[in-house]
């Protein structure tokens, strides 16, 4: 089958209003747009501008009118409890309405935030929606973040309410929300008024009385009464949700996107990206704490009226390397959307595959991967064993979908290992110098968008839009600027390389290394330190800590570091995966102070490096490659 790729992407370049304007209207909009695309309006532009629409009418009420009210919408299959679930679509939109109208009793209205702090339940993706039902904005926060990680998003978007539960499972362990909770409340300025809180059969938390609400109590006092809360109509330039994103200890960067463009661009995606009809079973193995649970596994897979998986697991170990197979195979997912590292851990577990041959996949068509540089090696693991396409794509929380991909429903192009392929519809790609100039192909450079972004990206940051513009476009004026480094080929395929910040990613996570610089510093016995990412063949990356102590200290070092590693996990939380703390003489630095870390990457990573000409001295880059030799990790001659 020949690609229809290049006449779809010329057709958008032709007339990228028009394109879009094709796209919005498989949508319901209870009022048209005045302007597809207006450029007088915010930071850039804004999309659809004029138009009125909510987008959980779209994912739930429309599909329950247009016939499908018996399909399943939602299946909710967690080994950790031994829980499954289906929801079709009138009983997922009934939910949602119920609860809907429990959040508007305890005073929700339009406009006014809500955080959920939740674990994979369906209580999660139902709060999620009932917000959106009401013109309410939701912030999801992963469970795995600690309390002041917590109450730092409580500051910034102040939220009317927040939803949570008593606990999260993880294999082996139960993780208690609830103190968390209570303790990020204590920390932050701002105050919520309402807490609704669902009690799970393992774990019962104690309820703050005035303040915190028993969920299934007040869902069952609704349903009783018959309450539910109508959809609202909201401008489709009025924000869906605030996500946060780099896992900073500092003040977060909210990325805000809005109603209307992101459910065109998302339900386009579906089609054009994954090649997914509706009613079909789609399944993203990630969390809804992510973008990538905001995306396809709450609103695309709704939106193009498929069924979506709600898994509660982990790709080993619940109980073991074939969970995802059986998923694949109990409940005919057509296509599955994981992180390259949970293909190198079921790798790891079962290198020859063997669980795969127990599990019927003959409706399994194609694997997607993102959120981290897929490696070759990975890649051609799965081809080998699933016998299907395996497909990279790269996108960002910023972006909300795929910059580049092999759009599969516009006909797959080859694959070329190492690129995630061509960028999509809406995204003109451009690879700059430092000059702001186009660089020749197969050429490093920074990795941008010619403004303005398409839709379904953020239009600024929640309440900043001056940081948003220092963050993303200034750097190269009329331009979105990735923090990726890379190159396009003389195909137009893209190479994403390096990132060209300070933010790792780890297991598909971005986290800030200035973060947890943050949090090392704050130890009584540091002096200064640094945070690197290196290469990892599980995560991709992993943070390794530097400590210089102060002078004086006669504490046992490796206690020190034992200290250290602990308080990143308290106060950024274990998605870090902060296990390295290396004590050192000194920090190899320029003259005028900037500490190398990019040169202790490459040394960590094995890599050949050339001393840089503004050291202060380079001896110090022998002290920092003996260190890393004694805790066994791998470095350049």
């Amino acid at each position: 089958m020949s690609s229809r790729y290049h006449e779809v992407y010329e057709s958008w370049q032709k007339d990228p209003e028009g394109f879009w304007a094709g796209a919005a209207r498989d949508l319901v909009w209870s009022k048209p747009w005045d302007k597809v695309f207006d450029g007088a309006q915010g930071v850039y532009g804004r999309w659809f501008v004029g138009a009125e629409c909510n987008t959980a009418y779209n994912c739930l009420d429309r599909h329950v009118f247009a016939g499908r009210a018996s399909q399943p919408a939602m299946i909710y299959d967690s080994p950790v409890t031994d829980t499954k679930e289906t929801f079709t679509y009138a009983e997922l939109t009934d939910a949602v309405a119920t609860l809907a109208a429990v959040l508007v009793k305890h005073g929700v209205k339009k406009g006014d935030r809500v955080i959920l702090y939740m674990p994979m339940i369906p209580e999660a993706v139902i709060g999620m929606l009932a917000c959106a039902r009401i013109g309410a904005v939701h912030s999801v926060v992963f469970g795995g973040f600690a309390a002041r990680e917590l109450a730092t998003r409580i500051d910034d978007c102040q939220p009317t309410m927040i939803l949570s539960a008593s606990c999260g499972i993880e294999p082996g362990r139960v993780v208690k929300y609830k103190p968390l909770l209570d303790e990020a409340i204590a920390l932050s300025r701002h105050k919520p008024s309402t807490c609704l809180i669902h009690q799970r059969p393992m774990e019962t938390a104690t309820l703050v009385e005035g303040r915190d609400f028993d969920w299934a109590e007040a869902v069952a006092a609704a349903a009783a009464a018959g309450e539910k809360a109508d959809c609202v109509p909201v401008a489709a330039t009025d924000p869906l949700y605030i996500l946060y994103t780099s896992g900073t200890t500092g003040q977060p960067k909210g990325v805000v996107r809005d109603n209307g463009g992101h459910m065109v661009a998302l339900h386009w995606s579906m089609d054009g990206v994954y090649g997914i009809e509706p009613g079909e079973v789609y399944w993203a193995a990630s969390d809804v704490g992510w973008v990538v649970g905001h995306s396809y596994i709450v609103y695309a897979p709704l939106l193009r009226g498929c069924t979506t998986i709600l898994f509660e697991g982990k790709p080993v170990g619940t109980p073991d390397a074939g969970t995802f197979w059986r998923v694949i195979a109990e409940h005919k997912v057509s296509a599955l959307f994981t992180a390259p590292t949970a293909f190198r851990a079921i790798k790891k577990e079962d290198p020859e595959g063997s669980f795969i041959g127990k599990y019927d996949l003959s409706h399994f068509r194609t694997l997607f991967l993102a959120g981290e540089r897929a490696d070759p090696d990975t890649i051609q693991w799965a081809e080998k064993m699933l016998k299907v396409p395996v497909l990279d794509h790269w996108w960002q929380t910023e972006t909300g979908w795929a910059i580049a991909a092999d759009p599969v429903g516009l006909g797959m192009l080859p694959v070329k290992y190492g690129s995630p392929t061509v960028p999509m519809p809406g995204y003109d790609v451009r690879v700059l110098d430092e000059s702001h100039q186009p660089v020749e192909a197969g050429k490093m450079g920074a990795i941008c968008v010619k403004l303005p972004l398409p839709p379904g990206c953020l239009p600024t940051l929640w309440n900043n839009d001056q940081r948003f513009r220092d963050s993303y476009l200034s750097e190269h004026p009329g331009h979105y600027a990735t923090a990726d480094a890379g190159y396009k080929d003389e195909d137009g395929y893209v190479y994403i390389m390096a990132r060209t910040d300070d933010i790792i990613n780890v297991a598909g996570h971005r986290l800030s290394t200035g973060g947890m610089e943050e949090v090392l510093a704050s130890h009584p016995d540091v002096a200064e330190c640094a945070v690197i990412g290196i290469a990892d063949s599980m995560k991709g990356q992993v943070p390794a800590g530097f400590i210089v102590l102060k002078s004086g200290v006669t504490k046992d070092l490796a206690e020190i570091e034992r200290e250290v590693i602990q308080l990143v996990r308290e106060k950024i939380g274990p998605v870090a995966a902060f296990k390295l703390a290396i004590t050192v003489g000194r920090l190899p630095k320029t003259r005028s102070g900037k500490i190398l870390r990019g040169t202790m990457r490459a040394i960590a990573d094995g890599e050949t490096y050339k001393t840089p000409a503004t050291i202060d001295d380079p001896a110090i880059l022998d002290e920092i490659t003996v260190a890393l030799k004694e805790r066994g990790i791998a470095t350049a001659d």
